[in-house]
């Protein structure tokens, strides 16, 4: 790993994200019920950030 890019600064900035969505869809729940478009929304914010891994480890 070649020192810090701008590349690699977004995938974090994304990595945080997904996690604190994570975070924020499962109280949400636990607090006020599932939302079945949060989970979905989550899931997607997820699949875009594992694309931006592996588009950057190519």
């Amino acid at each position: 790993m070649p020192g810090s890019t701008n590349g690699s600064s977004s995938t974090k900035t994304m990595g945080v994200l997904t996690v604190g969505g994570l975070v924020a869809v499962t109280a949400y729940t636990v607090a006020l019920g599932g939302n079945g478009w949060l989970w979905f929304g989550w899931v997607v914010l997820g699949l875009i950030t594992l694309g931006m891994v592996a588009t950057r480890s190519t």
